[in-house]
């Protein structure tokens, strides 16, 4: 997971977290399990760009002239984001989690 996080971007939104009322690992973890299926779905649908785009270089390279349009590639991606939430496995889910734990903790430590 860390090669995949370091791969693609994804951007939680933070905004909605309380950091000052993050205390105990318990309470990191429970916020991190909120913020977990917007991650999931953000997380696939970053794989999902990145799928399309190497799709249309293959088809380009191919010599296909055939170019999706961006509602077909706005359709992708939500699909892949929306596929990937559902079918993570156990160990995606965790390691993505313990990135969020991770991410909380460096928040709340530059707001101090």
């Amino acid at each position: 997971m860390k090669k995949l996080m370091s791969k693609f971007q994804i951007d939680i939104d933070y905004s909605n977290v309380e950091l000052n009322a993050l205390e105990t690992d318990e309470d990191f973890h429970r916020e991190a399990k909120t913020l977990l299926p917007q991650a999931l779905q953000k997380l696939g649908e970053s794989i999902g760009e990145q799928t399309w785009e190497e799709l249309q270089k293959n088809l380009q390279k191919s010599g296909s002239k055939s170019k999706g349009s961006q509602l077909e590639k706005r359709k992708f991606i939500q699909e892949t984001g929306r596929t990937y939430q559902r079918r993570a496995s156990g160990r995606e889910k965790q390691e993505l989690e313990d990135y969020i734990v991770d991410q909380l903790r460096s928040l709340q430590n530059k707001t101090r």
